[in-house]
Formats: C-alpha cells, structure tokens, sequence
C-alpha cells in the first residue's frame, strides 16, 4: 500500500490571480519537474498554435485564458509550454476507467486512472471577475474531473475512446468550463452540444432540480440520454466504443445489481468505494485503478472525498464556505494499493 495525498488549495479573487498564484506554488515542484521530463522521454503528437487557441478560449471561456496567462507568468514559462501542459486544447489523452451514480439528491464517482498522471489537488476557487465558484479536484491544474459549482451544478466524465482525434478541447478542460460557466443541466447540455471535442467521453450532469443526463460526445456527434450510471461506452454513439468492453460491463453491472431504491449516501459511497464490491478497481498498471471517490449533494452544496479503498470520505461544507468560511486543514491523506508512481510526490 502507497501512502499518498492531495493538498488543498482555496482561493478567492480574479481568474489571473489564481492562475498566478498557482504557478508560483509549482514553479518548482515535482509536478513541473515530472512533465518536463515526460516530453524529454515523449513526443507530443499535437501542435499548439496560440493564436488559434485564445480565439477558442476567448468564445467558451475567456476567463480562463485569463488563467492560463497568471499561470505563464507565475511558472515564468512560454505560453506555449503552459499550453502543451495545462491549456486543453489539442491534447492527446490515454486511456482510463470511471464509474459513475447517480440519485436525485447526489452523485458519487470513481476516478480510474494511472497513478503518474495524478497531481494531488483539491481547489475552492471563487472568482471576483465573473464565473461560478466551483469545488474539486484538479487535472493539469486549470482542469477539473469532477466537481461543483456555486448553483450546485455537478460535472464528472468517462472515458470512451480516443481514436480519430480532432481539433478541440479535451475532457478535463471541458469539466472545467462546464463548472465555471453553467448555471444548471441545461446550460450543460447546450454547451457540449457547441464546444469542440477532441475525444470521445460521456459527460454524467446532475443539478439540485435533481435532473441527470450522460451525455455522450465525440468529434463526431453529441447524444443526450437520461440515465443514473455510466461506466466507459456509449449507449447510442456505439460506433465510437472501444472493441473490448467486458471490464466496462462488469462494473455497470455491479452497480445496477447492488443498488437500491432510495438508497442512502453512505451506502451509495460504500459500493463505490469499497474495493470487494465489483466496482472499484486496481488496474493501476493499466491506466484504470480507482484514485479517489468522489461524492457531491447539490442541494446542500456538500462535498466528500476519498483517496484509495475502503476508505471513510472527508467532508466539505462547499456552502459554508462560499460564505467565508475557511477549510481549517491544507492536506487530504489516504492509501492506494500500488508500487507506482504519483506525480507530485515521486
């Protein structure tokens, strides 16, 4: 077992600042070190044109691009290396698992994934210059894999497959637009009917009216469906799926035997995060072990969070805080079963 953790970063004031502050924190930390080393080892198979990109930031989110400038100046780096690295926009993206349920009243997610991608962050960040607040843990810093925001909208996704890219933004920047600019389900689904989509991924929505969608979405077409689990294949756009799903299946599976009606939070956490249940994973070695559970309340604006298995979630008052409220600690801790690598800490 692997002691690992996430620092928790809060933060209130303009999309720049963030940015800034941010890049002064990681200006020389592993996560910089580690991805400077990764592109000696690898060659991007993407090119990034600046110009081209502010002008698609600049029409779904331009406080973002505000963002990505206070990061190139606090990581005192070109902004096309902040771009390569943090801009999501023409990236290329691995594969990975996910599971994700739903009810009326919360979401809980498991976030499968390889463990040297992981950088350890958990942000509260409530913008003075326009934008939603938003809670959740960080994906090249300015993304996010799932999360909440100020009106209770929550986002996660899932991966389905990442054969014919095309020109767009890539999952975890399209999380993070979501949260910073949408207002309910609907605002979201408009959305993903609109932004470019370099990848195939679902998109699970859920809002305190309790309304909750996948929304499965390509380069090559958007389907809205209602559905309360989503694993990593399409339902409809089932020509972009992957040709081995049975591991994508088992955990549906495992989910829709086990779950219950009215079924309580806690018992919900449980199946998910309890690593005998079907449903968590340990394919770290294959880009598919469960990191963290995630569980999020919109109408109460509450947040829980779990790093590894078999694990009791922290819990955070999302809505006490937006009213000023500090978290009172700066680190979350947990264990994960694996030898392997993590980003910011190895």
């Amino acid at each position: 077992m692997k002691q690992i953790y996430s620092e928790i970063f809060q933060f209130r004031g303009s999309h720049y600042d963030f940015g800034y502050e941010q890049g002064r924190q990681l200006k020389d930390s592993l996560t910089i070190q580690n991805r400077k080393k990764h592109w000696k080892i690898r060659k991007p198979r993407f090119s990034i044109n600046v110009y081209d990109t502010k002008d698609k930031f600049m029409q779904y989110a331009p406080n973002m691009w505000a963002e990505l400038e206070g990061l190139r100046d606090g990581l005192e780096l070109p902004m096309e290396e902040v771009l390569r690295d943090f801009g999501g926009y023409r990236t290329a993206i691995t594969k990975s698992g996910c599971s994700i349920m739903t009810e009326e009243d919360y979401m809980i997610r498991n976030y499968d994934y390889q463990p040297q991608t992981y950088e350890g962050r958990y942000t509260l960040f409530k913008p003075t210059d326009g934008g939603y607040a938003v809670i959740g843990p960080t994906s090249r810093v300015t993304g996010r894999m799932d999360g909440m925001n100020e009106e209770g909208l929550v986002m996660a996704y899932n991966f389905t497959h990442r054969k014919s890219p095309e020109d767009g933004f890539v999952c975890y920047m399209i999380g993070r637009i979501i949260l910073d600019t949408c207002a309910n389900v609907d605002h979201a689904v408009q959305l993903l009917k609109e932004i470019p989509h370099r990848n195939a991924f679902s998109y699970i929505l859920l809002d305190p009216n309790g309304k909750t969608y996948v929304v499965e979405t390509s380069p090559r077409g958007v389907h809205v469906r209602s559905s309360n689990v989503c694993t990593n294949h399409f339902e409809y756009l089932t020509k972009e799926n992957r040709h081995h799903l049975e591991d994508s299946y088992k955990r549906k599976e495992a989910i829709n035997l086990q779950r219950e009606s009215n079924m309580s939070a806690k018992e919900a956490f449980r199946l998910m995060n309890d690593s005998g249940r079907g449903v968590f994973s340990h394919k770290y070695k294959s880009w598919a072990g469960t990191i963290h559970t995630s569980a999020y309340f919109p109408k109460q604006r509450e947040a829980w969070f779990a790093l590894g298995g078999d694990a009791e979630p922290v819990k955070f008052s999302f809505d006490s805080w937006l009213k000023g409220e500090d978290i009172a600690f700066n680190k979350i801790e947990g264990e994960v079963d694996t030898d392997l690598s993590f980003a910011h800490m190895d």
